[in-house]
């Protein structure tokens, strides 16, 4: 069985938010055109013919921008596309969105749950800081509106988890923002490191290497105890570092050592290899005239995959590297002058020599706590 996951930019850079600190909005900014607009049904179709043709499992993720604004029609109709060749042919089909939350209604809501979305929320934790960098076009904050999304998923039974975007003034409140996840029932979290333009200037303070290291450090020390106790909350990078000490393989792309060919789509059809390099120059091809076989094999995908496997001669003989996997591509830009170098490389060693000898644990405890559950 051949499987493939495809991200789709339905609304491409369009977003009824203005985030501080947006990576996609700087990565429009670095190509010729910003924003592809709304997707059609025509392209939405091609898109899933392509799919049925090349795989017989597809995953379709929806992401932005903010894609809810197509519409609750663009999605209907895109899901009942994909019924009808179903009909046709024989595949496993997912679905999953990363939403910021505001528009989603109970329409929205039924949806998700009839098709079995699994659904990410972006929330950064507590409502002081959420709404620091979190506003709309009016520059005001979004807290309270996403916090009632988040229950009306719940009321819904919809699946969703929590994308918080650690920053500067985030990482500070590492504890504060845990205990609301963790008050509120919100117990599926995936952190993300707050990434700089690619051309280091911006108009906020970067998160530092060392503040994102304590952040990761007084995170597990939260969660090893909650752990410890059968209060088991799911931290994706913790439960995937842990899975690698387990034997597991790793499924966070940035800790696959490499990067792969992940399909991500635009809103006009042109097709990408990664979320992050949504960029003319690596554009692959466009699904109304290329298949996705021949634009994952392409010359371009070659290139860039292969230009990940740069890295620091350091990284060879250090002690963490089958654990850090060198980390995402996205934050050794540019390779060309770091030689590989891991921004974040200093964080992922203070928090590895803090947290290892618990992260070993992790197996006997699973074994004693969690295993007739």
């Amino acid at each position: 069985m051949r499987s493939v996951n495809i991200l789709i930019k339905p609304a491409s850079s369009l977003c009824n938010m203005r985030c501080r600190y947006c990576f996609y909005h700087d990565v429009a900014e670095n190509r010729e055109i910003e924003s592809y607009g709304i997707m059609s049904a025509q392209t939405a179709h091609k898109l899933i013919d392509r799919a049925f043709e090349y795989a017989d499992s597809i995953f379709f993720a929806f992401q932005g921008g903010e894609p809810t604004l197509c519409g609750l029609d663009f999605f209907s109709d895109f899901t009942g596309y994909v019924d009808k060749k179903l009909s046709e042919k024989r595949a496993d089909v997912r679905y999953g969105i990363q939403t910021n939350g505001l528009l989603i209604d109970e329409s929205y809501a039924d949806l998700f749950a009839k098709k079995g979305f699994l659904v990410g929320v972006s929330l950064d934790g507590t409502k002081e800081c959420h709404d620091l960098n979190r506003v709309d076009a009016r520059r005001e904050g979004t807290f309270s509106r996403v916090k009632k999304t988040t229950e009306l998923l719940t009321k819904k039974n919809v699946d969703f988890n929590i994308l918080s975007v650690v920053t500067e003034s985030g990482a500070r409140r590492a504890e504060a923002n845990y205990n609301f996840f963790k008050k509120n029932g919100l117990r599926y979290i995936q952190y993300i490191p707050q990434i700089a333009p690619f051309d280091g200037q911006c108009d906020f303070t970067p998160l530092s290497a060392e503040s994102y290291g304590k952040f990761l450090c007084r995170t597990f020390d939260l969660w090893f105890w909650d752990f410890s106790e059968g209060n088991y909350i799911s931290i994706r990078d913790f439960d995937n570092w842990c899975g690698i000490l387990m034997g597991r393989q790793p499924e966070i792309c940035s800790l696959q050592g490499h990067c792969a060919c992940n399909v991500t789509v635009e809103a006009n059809g042109n097709v990408y290899p990664c979320d992050f390099y949504v960029l003319d120059e690596y554009l692959l091809g466009n699904v109304y005239s290329d298949s996705l076989e021949s634009m994952i094999k392409s010359d371009i995908s070659k290139k860039f995959i292969s230009e990940s496997f740069v890295e620091q001669s350091e990284c060879a003989s250090c002690v963490w590297r089958q654990l850090c996997r060198t980390g995402c591509r996205r934050n050794k830009e540019p390779i060309a002058k770091t030689g590989g170098h891991q921004f974040f490389c200093e964080s992922y060693k203070m928090f590895f020599e803090h947290c290892f000898d618990r992260m070993k644990k992790v197996p006997a405890i699973l074994d004693t706590k969690y295993a007739n559950r």
